[in-house]
């Protein structure tokens, strides 16, 4: 059935057939409300709330514009209203200082303030967009997500419109009830505070730069993560950068660089009290690894962690290495279960939506 049949039936008050009209759209606007909110909780929140805001206004709606664009349009103010309610969110590096590494992680903030990870089971490859300039991957980044968080809700919501959706300032200003001029001025300043604060190449741009000067990536994610099964801090520091920082939401604290991650590793979760196992997986859109601790009591890998890393190195020398590592800790509930002897499913789907990034 067409597009124009289903949205006639669903006018008419036909609950299956908005459900079917708006299924195609689900995937991309609750990845909008995650730009915009930096939660994939909010985005859960934000989504629900956008199909019942479009449910409800669906007999109003005269094809002016596309489906596409009127859902956009709900969505994103959806998410303007759910800023307006609650604390802005960030990343530990950008909330305080750098914590001591031997007074160790500290206690977790009450209030929720954290950026949280994406689910890669979300994405799609490609632009959402034929004007856009980010690639939906490169829209999720953990640093794109952070610096997203520090513009005015109204300079985010342009910057996001015009440049991962690829929207015309005509239909920005006509989604945001603005002016096309306060778009573009809106856009300019956006533009310049992101590249401020975003790193001068996306982690997809730093990948496959690597990747095509032969390092291998796989190795390298490899190394790591079997390094921290052996609690062997010198290998793990070995494939860190000089600015490598460590952080652990919804702890605010964080470690780095290099030389204080290194103090942090060996006096906390590497002193070789702690039997680690670890899963490889992905989370928006960078390499990820999955942690278990070997509880005693139960006597099985319980979920710990999910770490994000971001990579940099220079190609021309062929050398990748890990910067950051963000470390959710606990609450690692939805990874998939590790046996009493540590065995890895050959294939893990982990739901990052339960833990964390950075």
């Amino acid at each position: 059935m067409s597009e124009a049949r289903v949205l006639t039936s669903a006018k008419r008050g036909d609950e299956r057939a908005f459900a079917a009209l708006l299924e195609p759209y689900r995937r991309e606007l609750h990845a909008h409300c995650y730009r915009m909110l930096g939660s994939v909780y909010d985005a859960d929140d934000a989504l629900q709330d956008t199909s019942l805001r479009a449910w409800k206004a669906l007999p109003r709606f005269e094809g002016r514009s596309s489906l596409r664009s009127w859902l956009y349009t709900i969505a994103t103010n959806t998410c303007l209203t759910q800023i307006q309610r609650r604390p802005k969110r960030t990343l530990p590096v950008d909330y305080g200082p750098a914590t001591d590494p031997v007074a160790g992680p500290g206690e977790p903030v009450t209030e929720t303030v954290w950026i949280e990870p994406y689910p890669d089971s979300e994405l799609e490859d490609g632009l959402l967009g034929p004007d856009a300039r980010y690639e939906q991957r490169e829209s999720v980044e953990l640093a794109f997500i952070a610096a997203l968080q520090l513009l005015p809700a109204s300079q985010r919501a342009v910057l996001i419109l015009r440049e991962v959706l690829g929207f015309s300032a005509k239909e920005t200003a006509e989604a945001l009830e603005t002016t096309v001029a306060s778009v573009n001025s809106a856009l300019q300043r956006a533009r310049c505070s992101i590249e401020q604060r975003a790193p001068e190449r996306s982690q997809q741009q730093t990948l496959r730069a690597l990747e095509q000067a032969g390092e291998d990536l796989d190795q390298i994610v490899t190394a790591y993560m079997e390094a921290w099964e052996r609690n062997d801090v010198d290998a793990v520091v070995a494939l860190l950068t000089e600015d490598a920082a460590i952080s652990m939401p919804p702890l605010a604290s964080w470690f780095g660089p290099r030389d204080v991650f290194a103090v942090f590793l060996r006096h906390h979760p590497m002193t070789g009290r702690i039997r680690w196992r670890a899963l490889r997986t992905t989370a928006n859109g960078q390499p990820a690894i999955a942690y278990y601790a070997y509880d005693e009591r139960t006597q099985a890998y319980e979920a710990f962690a999910l770490n994000v890393l971001t990579f940099t190195g220079n190609p021309h020398q062929r050398r990748g290495r890990v910067r950051d590592q963000g470390d959710r800790r606990r609450g690692a509930r939805a990874l998939p279960h590790v046996g009493h002897d540590g065995h890895r499913p050959e294939a893990p789907a982990v739901d990052v939506r339960a833990f964390w990034h950075a």
